[in-house]
């Protein structure tokens, strides 16, 4: 195996991880026992903990950027691309009831731990929300755009702790049909 695609291993495994049972709890035994790796062949690829995060936060990043370009490229309007985003709680409810949002957990366990990376981790929200608000923009809803993309946010972040606390699938499908309306008033 080449030394970019033992990397791409331990980025994945660390992403994995640190979404399953959080940052702090995740050692480097962890990671190197999930991808097969001696610590000391672990260590040649990254020297520290936060070394990983910045990585899987880059990854996440990266990864983030093509799934909404994958909505753009299959969704033709602006409020079907919303939607996307809105239904995401459903179409990951399985991770979600068991380990939150993997953006909302992240940046509250850094935020707890008032650790360095807590801005590179929000990145992840603040491409959400610029994302969301232009397309609210080409709703034709400019002068409100921001504050509409963080409400689709918030509402995900809410649907993701109530799916996770309650377990209530029915719940969080009335939650997205609300949505699901309210966007409707908003389209042209």
């Amino acid at each position: 195996m080449t030394a970019v695609a033992t990397r791409e291993q331990i980025v994945a495994a660390a992403d994995r991880l640190f979404y399953q049972h959080g940052y702090e709890h995740t050692s480097f035994a962890d990671i190197a026992g999930a991808v097969g790796l001696s610590r000391g062949n672990f260590y040649y690829h990254f020297k520290s903990k936060d070394a990983i995060l910045d990585a899987v936060i880059d990854a996440r990043l990266a990864d983030t950027r093509r799934m909404l370009e994958q909505w753009e490229a299959e969704a033709p309007t602006p409020a079907g691309r919303i939607m996307r985003y809105i239904e995401i709680v459903l179409t990951n409810r399985a991770d979600i009831q068991d380990y939150g949002c993997p953006v909302g957990t992240l940046t509250t366990e850094l935020a707890k731990l008032e650790h360095a990376m807590l801005g590179r981790a929000g990145r992840l929200f603040a491409l959400f929300r610029a994302w969301l608000r232009e397309q609210f923009v080409l709703l034709g809803q400019a002068g409100q755009a921001d504050e509409l993309a963080m409400h689709v946010l918030a509402f995900s972040q809410g649907a993701a702790v109530m799916l996770n606390a309650f377990r209530d699938e029915a719940f969080i499908q009335r939650e997205v049909d609300r949505m699901r309306d309210w966007l409707s008033t908003y389209e042209k």
